[in-house]
C-alpha cells in the first residue's frame, strides 16, 4: 500500500514538472520563433490573384490572361454541399476545435513513434490554410510548429466562416485552377453552385493531390478518390445510403474546359493586353481580376472577321490549287496505315482559321467526289462544286488549265485542307496572300471591329497597327482636300493627259501613267478623283506645292517621318498602317475632326468598381467653347471615376470634309448619263451591292499591287482594308482564268477594287442591314449651282450635259460655258476655278 502511495506521488509530481517542462518548452519555443510568425490579420483583406478577363462592349468574353485561374467566391455563394463534403474529408472536428486537434495529433504521433514514418496527419483546415499562405510544403519538425501557433492565431482573429472562405477560394487542384470556383469551370464548364455530389467529391478529391488524383490524366484512380470521399460523406452522415449508391453509379465526367471564349478576337485581346501591362504592369494587370471591356461588339467584330477571311479565300482560290500538305501513303504502292495511325499523323498538323486538315481516303471517279477522315474520327465527302476551283498553281500570275476530274486535284494518302461554306465541305488551302480591316467611330474614335491578319495563332503581327504599307490611291483624298484649301473646288477642270519630265540629276524621264493607261483629257476634279486619275493627282501636288501638301497631310495625324517629300507622294509612295489610314479618313466623315481610335472602353476591378474609364472625345460640333470645363462634367450614377473629356483637334473645315466625302461617293456611284452613253464608273462601282448612297471611299493600289487597299465611310463608321503580302517583294498576281477583269485588270496584276473592296463590301453588308439612310445634310456656307458637266462652268441646261455641284460658299463659277470650253478654262481667272498661274504649272 505504501508503495502504492508513493508510487502516485512520484507520478505526480512526475506530471507536474512535465507540464511545466511542457509549458516552458511550448513557451520557449514561442519565443524563438515568434518574429517569424506571420499577422494573420492581412487575412482579412486578402486579395486573391485573379486572372484579368477581356470582354466585348456587349458582354462576351474575348480573353482571360494570367497564370492562375481563380474565380473567387464569398461564404454566401458556397454550396452547403460542398463544405459538408470538404468536413468530412478533411476536419471533420472542424467547428469543435481552436484551429489544431490534438486528438488527431496524438493519434499521428503515435504513428510516428510505431512506424518511424513522417507522414503529417491530423492537419486540420485551418493548419491547411496557414501552409498555403505563409509556409511552404517542407516535411520538418519546425515547419509543423511554425504550422501549430498560426492556426491557433488565425482561429483567434478569424471567424470559421471566414477561415473556410479563405480555404475554398485558396486551395490548387490542377490545371492552373486554384479554388472550388475556378475548378468547377476548369474540370465541369460550371458554376460551382451547379455541380452534384459526385463532382463535388471528386474536385474535393483533388485536394490529397492534385497530379495523383486528376481526372484527366488517371481517371482510374480519380474515380477511387471519389468514391473514397463518398464513403466518408455518407460515414459522416452527411448524405443517406441510397443517396451514396446513386452518387457511385455516376460517371466520372470531367473533361478540360478552357477560358469560355465567346468572342474569337485575338488581335483585339493582344492590344488590350499590351495596354493595361503597360499602365498597370504585368503583376497587377494578370492578377488582379481587371474585367476589361471593349469598344468591339459581337455583331460587328465577327463580321470583320468573316469579311477578311473570305475575301483572303477567294482571292487565294483565284490563283491556284498549290497542292497537298503532305502525303501520308501512296495507294497501290503501300499498305495503307489504319484510322487510328491517321489520326494521330493528322493531330500532327495544326489547323488555322476555318480550315481543318485531312487524310484523302477514297476516290469516287464516278461522282467526282472524294472522302476524307477528319482528326475526330469522323469522315467527310468533297463534291465537284467544292473543288473545281483548284487550277494548278504555276506561279503568282498563272495557273493550269481547268481540272476535269477528281484525280487531277487529289490522291488518296494526301493531307489537304477542307473547309465548311455553308453546310458543305470545300477543297481549301491556307491563304498566301495576307489582309486586315479595321472600323472605327469617327464620331468618337471607338475601334468597332479589328482584324490583324487571317489567324493571330498563325501569326501575331497585328497588320492593322504594325504594317506600314505604301497606300498607292488611298492617299488621293488628302490631296484633293489640300486642292480644295488652296481655291480648288469638285467643279474645276485638270488635264489629265500623260507627263514626261525630265530629271537632270537621274538623267531619266518620270512617266507617271493613270491605271489603267487611259486619258480622259480636260477633266472635274470630281470625275478625277473616282476614276483615280494620277496624273491630275500629281497635277494637283505641282499646283498646292509640296510644302504645302506636306502640312496639310500632318494635320490628319500622319506623321511627317513618313512622308516623302516628292512628286511620287500625289501617286501613294508614303507608307501608313491600316490604323493610320483609318483615322486619317474619320475627318471626311466627321466634319473634319480627327479622333484618337480607342479599343478599351472601360476597366473594372474584381468588385466591379470602375477604375478606368476612355475619355470623351468631344467634336466641336456645330459650335463649341475649347474652353469648356472639364469639370463641368460629372460621373453619372453608374460611373465610380470621374470620365476625362478632351477635343479633337480640327484638321479640315467642315466645308472641305463634306465635299470630299461627297466627292469620294462619285467613286463607287460614277457620274453621267448612261442612257446616252455617257455615264461612266468610279473605280469603287462594286460597292453600289450595298445599295446605298450615304456611302463613299477610295481604292488604293500601288506599283506592280504588292498593296491594295479600300478605305471609306458609311454611317457612324469608317472602314478601311488592305490586302497584301508580308513579303513585301511580292506583288499580288493576276487572275488570269478570270474572265471578268475587265477595266480592273491592270499590267495583269490585281488591284483594290477587286481585292481589298470585297471585304470592305461584306463588312458592311452586315453592320448597314437595319440601317436607314442618312439624308444629306448641307453644312452652312456650301450652295449647290447647275454646272456644265464639260466645263465645270455654270449651266442653265436641264439634260445631260448639266448637273448640280456643291461648292463653299464664295467659289461657285461666275460664267457660264459657251462652245469655247477650252478657250474659256486656260484664260478664265474667276473665283472657284484654276487661277492662270497654277495653269502654267497643270498644263
Amino acid at each position: 500500500m505504501l508503495i502504492v502511495k508513493k508510487t502516485i506521488k512520484y507520478l505526480f509530481y512526475f506530471f507536474i514538472i512535465s507540464s511545466l517542462l511542457g509549458c516552458l518548452t511550448v513557451y520557449a519555443t514561442y519565443q524563438y520563433i515568434k518574429n517569424d510568425l506571420p499577422d494573420v490579420e492581412t487575412l482579412k483583406n486578402v486579395e486573391f490573384q485573379t486572372p484579368m478577363q477581356v470582354y466585348s462592349a456587349d458582354g462576351y468574353l474575348i480573353s482571360q490572361f494570367g497564370e492562375k485561374r481563380r474565380i473567387p467566391l464569398t461564404y454566401e455563394q458556397i454550396p452547403p454541399k460542398l463544405i459538408n463534403t470538404l468536413l468530412a474529408t478533411e476536419d471533420n472536428r472542424f467547428y469543435s476545435h481552436n484551429g489544431v486537434d490534438f486528438i488527431g495529433m496524438v493519434r499521428a504521433a503515435i504513428t510516428v513513434l510505431t512506424s518511424g514514418s513522417k507522414k503529417q496527419g491530423a492537419s486540420t483546415i485551418t493548419m491547411q490554410l496557414a501552409r498555403g499562405f505563409f509556409l511552404n510544403r517542407d516535411k520538418t519538425y519546425i515547419r509543423k510548429i511554425k504550422e501549430i501557433f498560426i492556426a491557433l492565431k488565425m482561429e483567434q482573429e478569424l471567424t470559421k466562416e471566414e477561415i473556410l472562405t479563405l480555404y475554398i477560394n485558396k486551395v490548387e487542384l490542377g490545371y492552373r485552377a486554384f479554388g472550388f470556383g475556378a475548378a468547377a469551370k476548369v474540370y465541369y464548364g460550371k458554376n460551382i453552385d451547379e455541380l452534384n455530389i459526385a463532382q463535388m467529391a471528386m474536385l474535393t478529391g483533388l485536394l490529397k493531390a492534385p497530379t495523383a488524383y486528376n481526372p484527366l490524366r488517371n481517371p482510374e484512380r480519380a474515380l477511387f478518390r471519389r468514391n473514397t470521399v463518398l464513403w466518408r460523406l455518407k460515414d459522416a452522415r452527411y448524405i443517406t445510403e441510397q443517396e451514396y449508391q446513386q452518387a457511385l453509379e455516376l460517371p466520372l465526367s470531367a473533361r478540360y474546359h478552357g477560358a469560355e471564349i465567346e468572342l474569337d478576337s485575338p488581335y483585339i485581346a493582344e492590344m488590350v493586353r499590351q495596354e493595361l501591362v503597360d499602365k498597370y504592369g504585368e503583376e497587377v494587370a494578370y492578377t488582379q481580376g481587371f474585367q476589361v471591356y471593349t469598344t468591339v461588339t459581337l455583331k460587328s467584330q465577327s463580321a470583320a472577321l468573316h469579311a477578311l477571311r473570305e475575301n483572303l479565300h477567294n482571292y487565294d482560290e483565284r490563283h491556284g490549287y498549290r497542292g497537298a500538305q503532305k502525303i501520308l501513303w501512296i495507294e497501290n504502292q503501300e499498305s495503307k496505315p489504319d484510322n487510328k495511325e491517321i489520326i494521330n499523323a493528322l493531330k500532327n498538323e495544326p489547323d488555322f482559321g476555318w480550315l481543318e486538315n485531312v487524310a484523302v481516303i477514297h476516290i469516287d471517279n464516278e461522282k467526282n467526289t472524294f472522302s476524307f477522315l477528319r482528326k475526330n474520327g469522323q469522315t467527310g465527302v468533297v463534291e465537284w462544286d467544292g473543288m473545281k476551283w483548284a487550277r494548278a498553281f504555276i506561279d503568282d500570275d498563272s495557273q493550269g488549265d481547268e481540272p476535269k476530274s477528281v484525280t487531277e486535284i487529289v490522291h488518296v494518302g494526301e493531307v489537304v485542307s477542307v473547309r465548311k461554306v455553308d453546310s458543305t465541305w470545300h477543297l481549301s488551302q491556307f491563304p498566301d496572300a495576307s489582309s486586315a480591316l479595321v472600323a472605327i467611330d469617327p464620331n468618337t474614335g471607338a475601334i468597332q471591329a479589328l482584324v490583324g491578319g487571317y489567324d493571330f495563332r498563325q501569326s501575331e503581327f497585328n497588320r492593322v497597327t504594325q504594317a506600314k504599307r505604301q497606300v498607292g490611291s488611298n492617299i488621293k483624298p488628302f490631296i484633293y482636300s489640300a486642292a480644295i484649301q488652296h481655291g480648288f473646288t469638285l467643279a474645276s477642270i485638270v488635264n489629265d493627259a500623260p507627263i514626261n519630265q525630265w530629271d537632270r540629276r537621274q538623267g531619266t524621264v518620270w512617266r507617271p501613267q493613270n491605271s489603267p493607261p487611259v486619258y480622259d483629257g480636260p477633266i472635274r476634279l470630281r470625275t478625277a478623283l473616282a476614276k483615280s486619275k494620277n496624273v491630275v493627282s500629281v497635277r494637283l501636288l505641282r499646283a498646292v506645292g509640296i510644302d504645302n501638301l506636306v502640312n496639310h497631310l500632318t494635320q490628319f495625324g500622319f506623321s511627317r517621318d513618313d512622308i516623302p517629300r516628292n512628286e511620287s507622294l500625289a501617286l501613294g509612295s508614303a507608307s501608313f498602317t491600316p490604323m493610320e489610314l483609318a483615322t486619317a479618313y474619320t475627318a471626311f466623315a466627321n466634319g473634319g475632326y480627327i479622333v484618337k481610335p480607342y479599343v478599351i472602353e472601360r476597366v473594372e476591378d474584381s468588385a466591379g468598381n470602375m477604375i478606368y474609364q476612355a475619355p470623351i472625345q468631344k467634336l466641336c460640333r456645330p459650335n463649341c467653347e475649347p474652353q469648356d470645363s472639364i469639370a463641368e462634367f460629372t460621373p453619372t450614377e453608374t460611373q465610380t471615376i470621374e470620365q476625362e473629356l478632351i477635343y479633337a483637334p480640327r484638321a479640315i473645315s467642315k466645308q472641305n470634309a463634306f465635299l470630299i466625302a461627297d466627292a469620294m461617293t462619285s467613286t463607287i456611284w460614277g457620274g453621267g448619263d448612261w442612257n446616252r452613253g455617257t455615264g461612266w464608273n468610279g473605280t469603287g462601282w462594286r460597292a453600289r451591292a450595298l445599295k446605298r448612297k450615304d456611302i463613299g471611299g477610295k481604292t488604293g493600289t500601288t506599283n506592280e499591287a504588292k498593296d491594295t487597299w479600300f478605305s471609306g465611310y458609311a454611317p457612324n463608321l469608317v472602314v478601311t482594308s488592305w490586302v497584301g503580302f508580308d513579303d513585301h517583294r511580292r506583288a499580288l498576281g493576276a487572275s488570269s482564268y478570270n474572265n471578268n477583269l475587265g477595266k480592273d485588270q491592270v499590267y495583269g496584276k490585281e488591284f483594290g477594287a477587286q481585292t481589298a473592296l470585297p471585304s470592305w463590301i461584306t463588312y458592311l453588308q452586315t453592320m448597314l442591314d437595319g440601317i436607314p439612310q442618312n439624308d444629306n445634310q448641307l453644312p452652312e456656307d456650301i450652295s449647290t449651282v447647275r454646272i456644265d458637266t464639260e466645263t465645270g462652268k455654270l449651266s442653265n441646261k436641264t439634260d445631260y450635259t448639266a448637273m448640280f455641284e456643291y461648292f463653299i460658299s464664295g467659289t461657285e463659277p461666275s460664267q457660264f460655258a459657251d462652245n469655247s470650253p477650252q478657250i474659256e478654262m486656260l484664260n478664265s481667272t474667276q473665283s472657284g476655278e484654276v487661277a492662270e498661274t497654277e495653269i502654267e504649272q497643270i498644263f
